[in-house]
């Protein structure tokens, strides 16, 4: 370090800048600095009681600024901090989605492929998510064998070759090609159930264990026959919540045991050691306790590539429990974070146009970013117009709906807020440092593969509240409109 200190007063004797000087500092220090100088700043904002929907406001350069006193609200940004890297946001392409994309006039079809996964003409959507036979967003409840066919030997996909399996071939081909996809399963067949049925919870009978595991291998083999590859599994939709629709109880040892004894063993025999295994995909509540349980059994742990969670935990009249996905990823920092299901609850299509749809999403995925989620992914992509079809009347929003009376498509202000996100950033993308002064305004960023900083800022409030995007002493004046988000693109 003396030397360091010695080489940096030479340089100053001989004329350097400063900001070079400080440029040296910092890599000195084990981190590379930001350059701001002749970047451009876009401004893309979405706001209430506007007509503004992800569209460009501003074009800024950086100038000057120095310490901010504590009257002059900002946005201070890091680009030196790098934590997680992002691998997507999507949605899950569900029976229901499928069925009534099929209802669509031809070039509603176009348009609502384009506006989910074009990441120029759309918002880049670059993940995706679907059931495993079917879930409450299916017409009726199926399986993919027939009734106490233990051995699988009347599996067949037939059923999704109508509707789903081309929906999820026209929405890769919209995002490019690719589209890394996780299939989760919501029931055994109701043969392998303590209950003998696919609703109501029950249990996995251990006799079946082994029969379970292998029907996952059928199915993702089956699809991949199709044409559609998959990234990626979850162990069971929901493990602790008896529903009236299909479900099925895990308790996290059970949880454990089979993924360490029948699910993780099978994969790898089958060489699907690669596939992503997602265990948990449930709420925030009882996230810490299920993750610790699986992954402090380093026998079951290995298998494990991720702990999925939702954000239904709220349903006890309290709050999101956000910490508790920063517990996980203090405790476990080498085990991905993904939000596997989310959406509002209870459809009436008499509150489509309310603005705190978008907010929910919003302070959700804010929150979930910043605390090492490194994917998010929506509930159904589609439904129609009475938030179906759902077979047992668990109707929900959804960012798109089609009224398939019309054949219009209708965008919530949830499509938008999720598009400030997915549309700038990227996969591949370093979450960065993004500290607010001001409550008010909740903020997350990252750095994607080619440099570009997308600095995500949601205001919250009723208030319009100018701020300042400040990074190493030079900042860019931004207005944040009343209940509006925007994402500021450093390029």
């Amino acid at each position: 370090m003396k030397r360091l200190r010695i080489a940096i007063c030479c340089l100053l004797w001989a004329g350097i800048s400063f900001a070079q000087t400080n440029a040296l500092k910092q890599k000195a220090a084990g981190r590379d600095s930001f350059a701001t100088a002749g970047k451009k700043v876009i401004v893309y904002t979405t706001a209430d009681s506007t007509g503004l929907r992800i569209t460009p406001t501003d074009t800024l350069h950086f100038a000057a600024f120095g310490q901010p006193f504590e009257t002059q609200p900002c946005i201070f940004v890091d680009a030196g901090k790098t934590f997680q890297t992002f691998v997507g946001i999507g949605a899950a392409l569900t029976d229901a989605s499928a069925e009534t994309y099929a209802k669509l006039p031809a070039a509603k079809q176009k348009e609502f492929m384009q506006s989910y996964f074009d990441p120029v003409k759309g918002i880049g959507f670059s993940l995706a998510r679907t059931n495993i036979h079917s879930c409450d967003f299916s017409s009726g409840s199926y399986t993919y064998i027939a009734e106490n066919d233990t051995a699988l030997k009347t599996f067949s996909i037939q059923h999704d070759e109508q509707y789903r399996i081309p929906f999820i071939k026209t929405a890769i081909a919209a995002a490019g090609g690719t589209l890394p996809l996780f299939v989760s399963p919501w029931s055994p067949p109701a043969f392998m159930k303590t209950n003998n049925s696919m609703l109501q919870g029950g249990k996995l009978q251990p006799a079946f264990y082994q029969s379970w595991a292998n029907y996952y291998i059928k199915f993702i083999k089956a699809y991949q026959q199709t044409g559609i590859p998959v990234w990626g599994l979850s162990v069971q939709n929901e493990p602790m919540a008896k529903q009236k629709w299909e479900s099925c109880i895990f308790s996290a040892e059970e949880e454990r045991d089979f993924i360490k004894n029948y699910l993780g063993p099978t994969l790898q025999k089958a060489g699907m050691a690669n596939k992503k295994l997602i265990a948990w995909d449930h709420n925030r509540d009882l996230m810490y306790q299920r993750a610790s349980t699986i992954l402090n059994d380093p026998a079951a742990a290995k298998y494990v590539w991720g702990i999925g969670f939702h954000w239904y935990e709220d349903w006890t009249g309290g709050g999101k429990l956000f910490d508790n996905v920063k517990r996980v990823q203090e405790a476990y920092p080498n085990t991905h974070l993904i939000f596997t299901e989310g959406c509002a609850e209870s459809f009436n299509f008499n509150q489509i146009s309310s603005w705190k749809w978008g907010e929910t999403y919003g302070r959700s995925m804010i929150n979930d970013f910043n605390n090492g989620t490194v994917a998010w992914t929506d509930w159904n992509i589609l439904l129609d117009e009475k938030g179906g079809p759902n077979h047992v009347g668990n109707f929900c929003f959804a960012p798109v709906h089609a009224d398939t009376r019309t054949g219009e498509l209708i965008y919530l202000n949830s499509f938008y807020y999720i598009g400030h996100f997915s549309k700038f950033i990227r996969p591949g993308a370093k979450r960065i440092i993004s500290s607010t002064s001001r409550g008010q305004l909740l903020t997350t960023a990252f750095k994607n593969t080619d440099g570009s900083l997308a600095v995500v800022i949601m205001n919250q409030s009723n208030d319009k509240i100018p701020y300042n995007v400040w990074i190493e002493g030079k900042a860019v004046a931004v207005t944040s409109l009343p209940h509006s988000i925007q994402t500021v693109v450093i390029q």
